[in-house]
């Protein structure tokens, strides 16, 4: 999720919602829920020192890289099946294989298969998984989730698998704490911490330290779809000539690949931030036959609607869509607090009366 600086205009607070890894960075996103998850753990070194995981590291890679590559830019594109069935076709035992499964699995949102395969007595790195799908599944375990995470980073930050990592800066990001999940992220040069901090950047609209971190990205590797994406999201919140930029970044992964729901959302954003609404339309129709209910999509098309006809009913039907089918958004607790101030502010102004704004209304 890319974020502007805050304004009233509600198809603002929309279009910031809808540039995302799919925290979901699902944003996110997302939105934003991010899902994605580094192919392969790295850890920071103080000093530069030789860790014995990086060797161990090395080897891995070597072994497994030609057989990953395929589930890892699966994954990163948001083709969140195709990784799935790409890691069934992997007999050898793999930690990184099953970080990508089951992390589709979350992205899916079938939080249940995480949950009845990762027993809370694990004693590997997947446990922060199983943490994850606690936090997306249930409302009430967040605190505790976020606790346990506190703690976890009390230890030694540097022998943590980078999933704990990850995961970690994920929840932050959710809960909005955008400098604690900086401090869980600085110094680990991992291309996805590398990523994931430069959506805490744009989140807080430092557009110039996050060029400095797609610097470092395109150093490490200017050719991996996480830099690339990643590029593109840093060109989305710059704007201007950086649109075309970035709308020819989705367009390549799109050939390289396959068009996913989040490349064609991303060239959705592009085309409304040209202005080119009747492009727009047609690429989130397109969206809308593959997932009718697809959270970034419903989102994009409610601040198209808004741009090209300011009296569209379309504009209703999209947000009643979201208020029913993704409750849990960012988005619906940003409108639910904001109705919630505004009956407050009618009471306490309006004649006297003791109806709600929905029953004035109705």
């Amino acid at each position: 999720n890319i974020h502007h600086d805050p304004t009233a205009i509600i198809s603002h607070t929309i279009l910031s919602t809808s540039f995302s890894t799919r925290i979901s960075f699902q944003i996110l996103p997302a939105p934003i829920q991010i899902t994605t998850f580094p192919a392969f753990p790295e850890f920071y070194c103080k000093q530069n020192k030789a860790c014995p995981q990086r060797t161990e590291l090395k080897m891995n890679r070597n072994n497994e890289v030609s057989e990953l590559i395929d589930v890892e830019n699966a994954f990163y594109i948001g083709n969140y099946q195709t990784c799935i069935n790409e890691c069934n076709k992997i007999s050898i035992p793999s930690l990184e294989k099953d970080i990508f499964m089951y992390r589709s699995y979350i992205a899916q949102n079938k939080y249940r298969v995480v949950l009845d395969e990762i027993k809370s007595t694990n004693d590997t790195p997947l446990l922060a998984l199983r943490y994850l799908a606690e936090y997306m599944s249930n409302s009430g375990r967040k605190e505790a989730i976020v606790s346990i995470f506190d703690e976890k980073f009390q230890e030694d930050i540097n022998g943590l698998h980078v999933v704990w990592i990850i995961v970690g800066a994920i929840i932050y990001c959710n809960e909005e704490t955008y400098e604690t999940a900086m401090k869980v992220l600085v110094g680990n040069f991992n291309l996805e911490c590398l990523s994931l901090h430069m959506h805490c950047l744009l989140k807080m609209s430092r557009v110039d330290l996050a060029k400095q971190v797609a610097t470092t990205m395109q150093e490490k590797d200017d050719d991996a779809t996480l830099t690339q994406l990643s590029q593109a999201w840093l060109n989305i919140q710059i704007g201007g000539e950086k649109l075309q930029d970035a709308f020819f970044i989705f367009q390549d992964l799109c050939d390289k690949f396959s068009p996913t729901l989040l490349l064609l959302n991303g060239q959705a954003v592009c085309y409304i931030g040209q202005q080119k609404y009747d492009d727009a339309e047609q690429v989130l129709r397109e969206c809308l036959n593959r997932d009718p209910n697809n959270y970034d999509t419903l989102i994009n098309l409610l601040a198209l609607s808004q741009q090209k006809d300011k009296n569209s009913s379309q504009f209703s039907r999209y947000l009643a869509q979201i208020l029913d089918d993704h409750k849990g958004s960012s988005l619906v607790a940003a409108y639910n607090k904001r109705q919630a101030e505004f009956d407050r502010l009618v009471l306490q102004f309006g004649p006297s009366n003791t109806k709600s704004i929905d029953e004035i209304v109705a």
